[in-house]
């Protein structure tokens, strides 16, 4: 299947290096619309070294240890513009920036968000499992209207004239127990899972990203 966009596998890389790609996609592509012209969506995948951040409206307070701690235990810390609240990104984790023009695939922010949320869910799916939605939750979730609520993939985005960054962050095999620092998406009351969790399976890092790509691909067409 061609795809939609140009798609980088950046591997693992730190946060601040990753931000700096994203915006560079995200200029260049404001810059083409100013022209009218279409220029290049972009889908990087990467794994970030452990870093938490902090969405524009989020609060300081779900953030439960304080900044200069986190440094002390190998942790960066970054607010950024993203939506959402506070967040955990670290190895095991597909963590994915779509930097598209959301008017070359004739959709709103809404709309895109819905998708990307699809994507998470078809998925899952595919090992057998069934996320949902969870109502004024951006995200995927599974069980997500019992006592036993957790989060599998977070989502938070920026836009600007219809063209997108930030994205998503999918557990795969995540180290659980860094989420305990913070209130995940600012919930205190919903916990965090993965994949390997829920299987109780190591799954292949590389088999999860060509099966996330591949989603990518048969649902963001032009």
């Amino acid at each position: 299947m061609t795809e939609s966009f140009t798609f980088q596998d950046l591997g693992r890389i730190p946060y601040g290096e990753a931000l700096a790609l994203q915006q560079q996609a995200f200029d260049a592509l404001l810059a083409s619309k100013a022209r009218d012209v279409t220029g290049d969506s972009m889908l990087f995948f990467c794994e970030h070294p452990p870093v938490f951040t902090l969405g524009k409206h989020g609060r300081m307070t779900n953030l439960l240890v304080s900044e200069s701690l986190l440094k002390d235990g190998g942790f960066e810390f970054y607010r950024v513009d993203r939506g959402g609240d506070v967040t955990y990104h670290g190895p095991g984790q597909i963590t994915g920036y779509p930097v598209f023009d959301l008017e070359t695939f004739r959709i709103g922010l809404r709309q895109y968000v819905e998708m990307l949320e699809d994507v998470m869910i078809r998925f899952l799916s595919s090992y057998g499992l069934k996320g949902e939605r969870l109502a004024g939750a951006a995200g995927v979730w599974l069980e997500p209207h019992t006592a036993r609520a957790r989060k599998i993939c977070a989502v938070g985005v920026k836009s600007s004239r219809y063209v997108t960054m930030h994205g998503f962050a999918l557990n795969i095999r995540t180290n659980l127990q860094h989420f305990s620092l913070i209130h995940p998406c600012g919930f205190t009351d919903r916990g965090v899972t993965s994949l390997s969790r829920e299987l109780q399976a190591d799954v292949p890092f590389d088999e999860a990203k060509r099966r996330l790509r591949a989603l990518f691909a048969g649902t963001f067409r032009r």
